[in-house]
């Protein structure tokens, strides 16, 4: 994904120079433990956390920090930076529950480890030993996220006023992964749950909370109330529109397999309101069913334009950025970060990946 918002101050290559200073260090540790065993796994986070990524959420927390009237600064980069590592956590955990083959374009995690059981020759089950491994780098990633917040150079002071923001972030992004898994096994097909879901699964965590984590970096606590107004309703914007991508996106573009999303169940927005239009059926019978195939797939997409729920979608997102946009030309911020976060909000809801 390019866009030229994402990259103003150099963002995502600063970014990046962060991250990948941040993961050379916690390499050296992993390897004085035991260089054999722990490259493999140092391995498999820098070519997640390194290898591609919007970095949004670093964005949006760095513009909400020079919104609030913060001054550029490289520990500021490495705070923001972190949130990278929450996000490389909730992949790698998200693809293991829903039993992804791939992730931008590579084997998921769990794959990439269940191969190098079977390339080793090693005693017992491959794809277990793959999960085992999965679920312990997602959990490393987050412990590296904290680490990296507290090694980013803020003063205490500082990381005192913002912790709170970070950890209610984190807490939330982990009970928006269990409603999502709790939703799929009780098969709620509701708008009112897919949305529930969408807002703590992925709406705070990539924008509302990144935002206001930014504004207390920068003592901006009083932008709290005006950065949520904006950034709730365009997560669950941005979330609208991966699910739309989820279903209907180029596996050549956003690095996934076609339809990936009905092979693995998701009860979102899109597919609730395509059956409350239709009826549960169709859905009931092939949604969830890792071995869906193309045919079966496109009847799928093809009942879920026919029923109207795809142009709904697309006007909730349509909806839900303009209450955002609105509620940001109210917010007292710097016009530079007005701007920026203006163009963030486009990149955030039209892109194709």
């Amino acid at each position: 994904m390019t866009h030229p918002f994402l990259d103003r101050a150099g963002l995502r290559e600063r970014v990046h120079a962060a991250l990948a200073a941040f993961l050379r260090r916690r390499r050296d540790r992993l390897t004085e433990i035991e260089a054999e065993a722990l490259a493999p796994v140092a391995d498999a986070i820098e070519a997640l956390v390194l290898g591609g990524g919007k970095r949004l959420r670093p964005a949006f927390a760095y513009w909400g920090y020079r919104g609030a009237g913060g001054a550029d600064r490289d520990e500021i980069l490495a705070a923001v930076a972190a949130l990278e590592l929450v996000q490389a956590s909730a992949l790698i955990h998200d693809d293991v529950m829903d039993g992804s083959e791939t992730r931008r374009g590579e084997p998921a995690v769990h794959r990439r480890f269940a191969t190098l059981h079977a390339a080793g020759g090693w005693r017992g089950d491959g794809d277990g030993f793959g999960t085992a491994a999965a679920i312990l780098l997602g959990d490393l990633c987050l412990v590296w996220s904290d680490e990296m917040l507290h090694a980013s150079g803020v003063d205490p002071v500082t990381l005192a006023r913002a912790r709170p923001v970070f950890d209610d972030m984190r807490t939330e992004v982990t009970i928006g992964q269990y409603l999502d898994v709790q939703t799929q096994a009780t098969g709620d097909t509701s708008t009112d749950r897919a949305s529930l879901v969408a807002r703590f699964k992925s709406a705070k965590y990539t924008i509302e909370q990144p935002l206001v984590f930014g504004a207390a970096l920068a003592d901006g606590g009083r932008l709290a109330k005006a950065y949520s107004a904006f950034g709730l309703p365009l997560g669950e914007a941005f979330q609208l529109r991966d699910d739309v991508l989820g279903v209907f996106g180029d596996p050549a573009v956003t690095g996934k397999p076609a339809g990936d999303d009905l092979r693995e169940g998701k009860r979102t927005y899109l597919i609730a309101a395509a059956i409350e239009e239709t009826g549960t059926t169709l859905f009931d019978e092939h949604l969830g069913d890792p071995k869906l195939g193309p045919e079966t797939i496109q009847e799928l997409r093809d009942t879920i334009v026919a029923s109207g729920a795809l142009r709904r979608t697309e006007e909730r997102i349509a909806q839900l950025t303009e209450t955002a946009l609105d509620a940001l030309a109210g917010a007292e911020i710097t016009d530079e970060a007005r701007e920026v976060l203006t163009g963030l909000a486009q990149a955030a809801t039209q892109r194709a990946v």
